[in-house]
């Protein structure tokens, strides 16, 4: 056999090596790709410059508004609470969002047919660059677009019973990456929900694959005082929203 054909075969069977290799998913050509509902802290640091800022004054507009809520939101607040209050712990996700977190964006009421806005339940997202990919379903998303979602403003992640089940914070925080990078954007919030606590956040673009972080205190929903600030917190967000489709 001479050198040309051996050449030649040798090339045919790495080639076939390659295709074997991406039929059964070991394609070394291929990017990493990371999904959201399982990220955590160790990947984003492989990807990113990542920091938690522990300075909460960037909080004080968000979370200590002025919003006045009426005696209707607490009592119906209040019966929420009394609804579910000993089931949360065991609540299933899909549970505890439809009982108890679904009613409170509900009433929120994210929708707006004037403005174009709307919340997305488990919406498919991307953001890919030439050396990962990020992907998946978000849980939660307030963005502009009724019917497909064109720019997501708001994430909240994830309707779980507790962090057994997976840290959201990490979860979040890549959407929320996500999101700064398809919007071209400085500055996002969002929020994580584990069992009936809630955490509010903030991330910041630093600068190219560089962010920090900001986590608040929790809020604890089965409580009333606790539960009508996160109302009111939500609210903020919506008029935020509001104000920025408008500009």
């Amino acid at each position: 056999m001479n050198t040309e054909i051996e050449l030649k075969l040798l090339k045919e069977i790495e080639e076939l090596k390659r295709k074997f290799d991406i039929l059964e998913g070991k394609d070394t050509n291929q990017i990493p790709t990371y999904q959201y509902s399982k990220i955590r802290d160790v990947d984003l640091k492989k990807l990113f410059t990542i920091e938690k800022n522990l300075d909460d004054s960037i909080f004080d507009e968000w979370l200590n508004n002025k919003i006045e809520i009426d005696n209707s939101i607490e009592v119906f607040l209040k019966s929420l609470i009394e609804e579910n209050k000993y089931l949360i712990e065991s609540y299933s996700e899909e549970d505890l969002k439809i009982n108890f977190i679904a009613p409170i964006l509900n009433k929120v009421k994210f929708k707006s047919f004037e403005k174009k806005i709307r919340d997305f339940y488990e919406l498919p997202m991307s953001y890919q660059t030439n050396q990962f990919k990020l992907s998946g379903t978000v849980d939660f998303v307030v963005s502009e677009g009724l019917v497909d979602s064109k720019k997501p403003y708001f994430f909240i992640q994830e309707f779980k019973r507790s962090e057994d089940y997976g840290n959201p914070r990490p979860q979040l925080l890549a959407e929320l990456i996500s999101a700064v990078e398809l919007n071209h954007w400085k500055l996002i919030k969002g929020a994580y929900i584990i069992g009936g606590s809630w955490h509010f956040a903030i991330l910041e673009k630093l600068d190219t694959d560089k962010y920090q972080y900001f986590i608040s205190q929790n809020f604890d929903s089965t409580k009333i005082g606790d539960l009508k600030l996160i109302y009111k917190n939500l609210l903020f967000v919506k008029n935020e929203i509001i104000s920025m489709v408008k500009t």
